[in-house]
């Protein structure tokens, strides 16, 4: 395949969502973040705008790319990760709708410090960030809001990284299982995003010890799994899993 038609093909992967009417007046994400904007503004922002849709696996930007977007998450669920020396991946967060993929540091760096991927198909809305930037230099409610919006983000983050290794292996796991179920997918039976060994990365233990562990969960009556599905059957158990890790 010559370079011209890896383009082509590159391209073809990733497309754009067909244009449709503008619905950022009455979209989830204003009441959210953009609440101190006008109508005005937010058909600006609408203008300005592009959809993306990501299919499984696919990267949506990389560690070192150039920063020209701000984007945020309409559907699907993403991940936040870096690739250490190794080529090892170390998995900051997992995103769903609504949350804002980009982070603070859009405003003070012009390149990305992690890539981003989509985990299941997924569509990211792009907003010109010189847009963002000039509606935060005439609007300092508007400003507030959102940099209190991200700032939440970031602490989130942060906070999910200390739970998480604060735990033994178990109590890892059984935090990680509870995390899917209550706060990704509000459902005691979902399709797990990411493999063993990406939970391995996420939480900083071998993809061996992941796998004994479910395997532990599964012989306890804790989980049952069918491939990629799990279902938490003794939910007070794993609870207690977690809070003594």
């Amino acid at each position: 395949m010559t370079d011209c038609s890896k383009f082509v093909h590159l391209m073809a992967t990733m497309t754009e969502v067909p244009k449709r009417k503008c619905n950022c007046i009455s979209c989830e994400l204003r009441n959210v973040a953009f609440t101190n904007l006008n109508d005005k503004d937010i058909n600006r922002i609408c203008e300005a705008r592009e959809e993306w849709h990501y299919s499984r696996g696919e990267i949506i930007h990389r560690e070192g790319d150039a920063i020209h977007d701000f984007k945020y998450l309409k559907h699907g669920l993403v991940k936040l990760y870096r690739v250490n020396s190794d080529g090892d991946e170390q998995i900051i967060t997992i995103t769903r709708p609504l949350e804002f993929v980009s982070n603070t540091n859009v405003f003070h760096e012009t390149h990305y410090r992690y890539s981003l991927s989509a985990l299941e198909d997924s569509d990211v809305c792009c907003i010109r960030l010189d847009l963002i930037k000039e509606l935060i230099e005439v609007n300092g409610k508007f400003a507030l809001n959102l940099i209190s919006v991200l700032s939440r983000t970031s602490e989130n983050i942060i906070a999910l990284g200390l739970e998480i290794r604060q735990r033994n292996l178990a109590g890892r796991i059984a935090y990680v299982l509870l995390y899917f179920a209550n706060e990704i997918f509000r459902s005691m039976i979902f399709d797990l995003p990411v493999s063993r060994k990406e939970i391995a990365d996420f939480i900083s233990m071998s993809p061996a010890n992941v796998i004994r562990t479910f395997s532990d969960f599964r012989r306890d009556g804790i989980i049952r799994s069918t491939g990629r599905t799990i279902e938490i059957t003794n939910i007070n158990k794993l609870e207690v899993i977690s809070r003594r890790g």
